[in-house]
């Protein structure tokens, strides 16, 4: 699913860029790259770009997310305590392991 999440998201970019150069600039880059917007492969582009902002509104509802969110908050994931390079090190001689 994550595959066709990426698509659609690289979909939408595409159709955002493409309507912003319309709007600011009245021009449209899918038009003008594969041969106006009467073309079959423009039209297919389009219908692409419009098919993944209606799978896109799907991504609003995934509830993935909160679920992971909930988790973390509850505690259920191990703390995790990295150590810093300002840390003293753990003297580990003979001595040590002997006496332990």
């Amino acid at each position: 699913m994550k595959t066709l999440q990426r698509i659609a998201l690289i979909l939408t970019i595409i159709g955002a860029i493409n309507w912003g150069l319309i709007g600011f600039f009245n021009f449209d880059l899918v038009a003008a790259i594969f041969g106006g917007q009467d073309a079959a492969f423009s039209r297919t582009i389009y219908s692409l770009v419009g098919l993944s902002g209606l799978f896109a509104i799907t991504l609003l509802f995934d509830q993935t997310d909160d679920i992971h969110h909930e988790e973390m908050q509850e505690g259920s994931y191990q703390d995790v305590r990295y150590g810093t390079e300002f840390a003293e090190d753990q003297d580990l001689t003979s001595n040590d392991l002997e006496d332990k």
